[in-house]
């Protein structure tokens, strides 16, 4: 890939019962990129190293072109360029809305105070009644529910000037309007400055569908597939045909469900002539479908 954000070379993390290997991976500039995998699939420890917070861990990575592993630890240009939200315990329990702001104001130099108030307004994070006049309020993180305490960190990585967000399952918590509007703001982010870039994590595939360009697809701490969404579509195939071919399609198929009324499933093009004197109907697979496919296929991967 010519332009890429991110470049990982050899990574590899073990855990006793778990191991995280991947030979080769590069996300594309200037896209949203959905990581995708089942709980366990070893996505959140892949964003956590991506992002410095594990470093015990062998491998290369490079980002923007330039910079190094290093450099995420080290370098504050780089830490001002990419805007993280974890799962839990991002911030403090303790602490309130407005010193989320305040201590913002002073770890990052591109930080934009009405930024923070807009979204924190506009996303309800105070409540829809009482959307708070100043940055002063006391509402505790501990107060508030896992769905605000996710729109709280996304105000706080979109008030920041950023080259690249990086998201771990910022859908999971929110309900479906808030996960729409979710599509909507990191399509805007990517339209506010050239060459941004999201990458984000998520199992809810459906929900993020319409927003993603790019997937990559997890499966027991390996990458199973990858690539621009639309070049997936072209290469998985769905099909639906009838009881009487349902052994026959089994030998072809990527994947496959069957009934008493026949069979549907995932086909690879390059095998859709093996199915040829078949009474089939094929349509152009969505993401969701195509991922379950991946995942099941490559689910004995050891």
């Amino acid at each position: 890939m010519e332009n890429s954000v991110i470049k990982v070379k050899d990574l590899k993390k073990e855990y006793k019962s778990f191991k995280l290997d991947i030979p080769e991976l590069e996300i594309p500039r200037g896209f949203a990129t959905a990581l995708i995998g089942e709980n366990g699939a070893g996505k959140t420890t892949l964003l956590d190293i991506l992002t410095g917070i594990r470093l015990d861990y062998t491998g290369e990575l490079e980002y923007f072109g330039k910079y190094s592993s290093e450099d995420i630890e080290k370098n504050p240009e780089v830490k001002e360029m990419i805007g993280y939200t974890g799962t839990e315990n991002y911030y403090i329990l303790s602490w309130t809305v407005g010193m989320v702001n305040e201590l913002s104001k002073l770890l990052f130099k591109k930080y934009d105070e009405e930024k923070f108030k807009k979204y924190r307004d506009e996303f309800a994070i105070l409540g829809k009644n009482n959307p708070g006049s100043s940055c002063s309020d006391k509402k505790r993180i501990s107060e508030l529910s896992d769905g605000t305490k996710t729109k709280l960190m996304l105000a706080g990585v979109l008030a920041r000037e950023t080259e690249m967000l990086i998201l771990d399952e910022p859908a999971s918590p929110l309900d479906p309007l808030m996960r729409d509007r979710l599509c909507e703001v990191i399509r805007d982010y990517l339209n506010s400055g050239e060459g941004r870039s999201v990458f984000f994590s998520t199992h809810n595939i459906a929900d993020m569908e319409g927003v993603t360009d790019y997937a990559v697809i997890m499966e027991n701490g390996r990458i199973a597939e990858k690539g621009f969404v639309e070049d997936l579509k072209e290469k998985y195939i769905a099909v639906k045909g009838e009881p009487k071919d349902i052994e026959a399609a089994k030998k072809v198929l990527y994947s496959i469900t069957t009934s008493k009324y026949g069979f549907e499933g995932i086909c690879l093009a390059e095998d859709l002539d093996k199915l040829a004197g078949m009474d089939i109907v094929t349509e152009t697979a969505n993401l969701t479908k195509i991922a379950v496919a991946i995942m099941k296929k490559n689910a004995s991967i050891a």
